[in-house]
């Protein structure tokens, strides 16, 4: 499927790479939703979205919330007739070591990175299955390959979410349900100034070890990989590498991790925290 007049929902539309899948869609000819739990964010990018205006919808969902998303899912469908794109984008992060994270923080991260995802999934897959096309992809990260130690919650979420998307791939193949994983590295995305840590000094935790592309960018990468249905749509280039040498040199890219861990553990000040 191309993107010209076809329906798209977007959640995390407001910001980010969510935004700017928006906006690439709508330059791309789409008609999108954009969904977002800041409702002023999503009308924000809903108005500000490139082409006719009756062309794109904002929405306020909370994707923790099984019926809000089912809700925008059967309506949107309902009132273009089909549905033919749902990008389960919307996610947060919780980073620490484990240790001084809470259940709560731990149910928090994936209420929305997981079952968010879960939840567009199962409400737009039988829909896709009735009409006989249509395509769900999910925002993984590279943290869905690869471990990441001291954000343990979110490459929780994350690994599940590769796993979901390439069963449910299989499972759809017959049915003309298309599905994806999208694998990012570093993103330049409010993400990472959102992210709450737990006993870590953000200047410490945040410091990103390489550069990162634009938003803009990464949606141009993702739309490209949606058009030519690849299963696991990874980039920038170094994440490519950096799955292909775990698989083949586990301990070796380990070591690299391990040594991270350790340099942040010089800086941790839980202040509940036992003895290391």
């Amino acid at each position: 499927m191309g993107f010209e007049n076809k329906i798209a929902i977007v959640t995390g539309g407001g910001a980010g790479i969510g935004e700017a899948l928006c906006r690439e869609l709508a330059r791309r000819g789409a008609r999108v939703v954009v969904a977002d739990i800041n409702g002023d964010d999503a009308d924000r990018v809903a108005a500000a979205l490139p082409g006719d205006r009756r062309r794109a919808w904002a929405r306020r969902v909370d994707v923790a919330d099984e019926q809000d998303v089912r809700r925008l899912v059967e309506e949107t469908a309902a009132a273009h007739g089909r549905l033919d794109y749902l990008f389960n984008n919307a996610g947060i992060a919780i980073g620490g070591d484990a240790r001084d994270l809470t259940p709560a923080q731990w149910r928090r991260v994936l209420d929305v990175d997981l079952y968010g995802v879960l939840h567009g999934a199962l409400a737009a897959y039988p829909i896709m299955v009735k009409q006989g096309s249509g395509h769900i992809i999910n925002t993984s990260s590279a943290t869905g390959l690869l471990p990441q130690p001291i954000n343990a919650p979110y490459c929780t979420a994350k690994h599940a979410i590769v796993g979901l998307s390439l069963s449910l791939r299989l499972e759809g193949a017959d049915l003309g349900v298309k599905v994806s994983a999208v694998c990012p590295g570093y993103v330049r995305t409010n993400i990472y100034p959102n992210t709450v840590l737990a006993g870590l000094p953000r200047e410490q935790a945040a410091r990103k070890p390489v550069k990162m592309i634009e938003a803009a960018q990464a949606a141009v990468i993702i739309l490209d990989g949606v058009a030519r249905n690849h299963a696991l749509i990874l980039f920038p280039g170094y994440v490519r590498w950096a799955w292909r040498a775990y698989r083949i040199f586990p301990r070796a890219v380990e070591r690299v991790f391990l040594s991270r861990v350790r340099q942040l553990r010089r800086y941790r000040t839980a202040p509940n925290a036992t003895p290391a």
